[in-house]
């Protein structure tokens, strides 16, 4: 990999990161909505997709991380 595709790579991974913890802030949103609508069951459902959305942001941090050593 070279240095141009390097950069680019970690502005990606940047992005990425970011778009993925609006989008877990938002699905939590939506759950808190959805129980109150008496979707229970669908906002847990919601709430657990939040969580996995963290964790693969938390695996692209990771690899950002490397990626700078």
């Amino acid at each position: 990999m070279n240095n141009e595709e390097r950069a680019k790579l970690r502005t990606l991974l940047n992005y990425w990161i970011e778009h993925n913890n609006e989008h877990s802030q938002e699905f939590r949103e939506w759950a808190d909505k959805a129980k109150a609508f008496g979707e229970a069951k669908a906002g847990e459902e919601m709430v657990q997709a939040a969580q996995e959305m963290n964790k693969a942001s938390k695996f692209l941090s990771q690899a950002l991380r490397r990626l700078e050593e």
